[in-house]
C-alpha cells in the first residue's frame, strides 16, 4: 500500500492519510485505522438513500451532510433529491475536499461538479448550531459513529447537547441519519430521550456481504 498524501486533523494533532493500493484508495488514520476505502462502500451509499428518498419529490429540499469522506454518501443523495434541492457539506479537512476533486472524485461519480451541492470547509457542529433556515434532512457521517474516534470533539456530535442541535437545525418532519461502524444501544437510547422516533438499519459494507455497520434513521415528529 502506497501512502499518497498527509493531513492534519484540525485541532487534533493526528494525521489522515491517503494510501492507494491496485486500483483502490483508503483513508486511514495515518499509523492507526482504516477509515474508508473504495472498495466497500455500500453502507455509505445507503446512507444517502435513506436519508433522502422521502424527499424525492419535496421542492427546494434542503440536506446537510456532515463529512464528505470519498463522496458516496453526497453522490446518493443527489441521485436521490430534484433538481433544485441544496445540499451543504461540511468537512473539516480541506485535503480530504481536494482528494475528492482529484484521484476520487471518479468513484463516486464526482459529486462535487453538481452545482446542488456546497462544501464547506467547516466543522459541522458549528452549522447545525448556527443554522436558522432548517434542514430537511441532516445526514453525519463523522467519525467512526458515537465513540468519536479520529476526533475527540466529535463526541459532542453525539452527546445530548449535540443532538438536540441537531434536532432543533431540523424543520418540521425531517430526519438525522447517522452511519456508524456498529450498534450502540446506549446512543438509540440518547436519540429517543431528544425526542426522536428512531429506526435501526443494519447495513453490510459491500454490497451485502462484509462488516456489518449501523444506520440510525431519527425522524422529528
Amino acid at each position: 500500500m502506497r501512502l499518497v498524501h498527509t493531513a492534519s486533523i484540525p485541532g487534533e494533532g493526528g494525521e489522515l492519510g491517503l494510501y492507494q493500493r491496485g486500483v483502490d484508495y483508503f483513508i486511514k488514520i495515518v499509523g492507526g485505522q482504516d477509515l474508508m476505502n473504495t472498495r466497500a462502500h455500500a453502507s455509505e451509499d445507503a446512507l444517502g438513500l435513506i436519508a433522502c428518498k422521502g424527499l424525492r419529490g419535496k421542492p427546494k429540499a434542503r440536506v446537510l451532510i456532515g463529512g464528505l469522506g470519498m463522496g458516496f454518501t453526497l453522490s446518493a443523495a443527489l441521485k436521490t433529491l430534484g433538481v433544485d434541492a441544496e445540499v451543504v457539506v461540511a468537512e473539516i479537512v480541506p485535503a480530504v475536499v481536494e482528494w475528492n476533486r482529484g484521484a476520487l472524485g471518479e468513484f463516486a461519480g464526482r459529486p462535487l461538479d453538481d452545482t446542488r451541492a456546497q462544501v464547506q470547509a467547516v466543522d459541522v457542529t458549528l452549522l447545525l448550531q448556527e443554522e436558522a433556515v432548517g434542514f430537511d434532512a441532516i445526514v453525519l457521517d463523522v467519525d467512526n459513529g458515537p465513540d468519536g474516534l479520529t476526533r475527540a470533539s466529535n463526541q459532542w456530535l453525539y452527546s445530548k447537547a449535540g443532538l438536540l442541535a441537531a434536532f432543533r437545525a431540523l424543520r418540521s418532519g425531517g430526519a438525522l441519519a447517522i452511519w456508524s461502524a456498529g450498534p450502540d444501544k446506549a446512543f438509540t437510547r440518547r436519540l429517543r430521550e431528544v425526542g426522536f422516533v428512531v429506526e435501526e438499519i443494519p447495513i453490510r459494507a459491500h454490497a451485502g456481504k462484509g462488516a456489518r455497520h449501523m444506520i440510525w434513521m431519527a425522524r422529528r415528529g
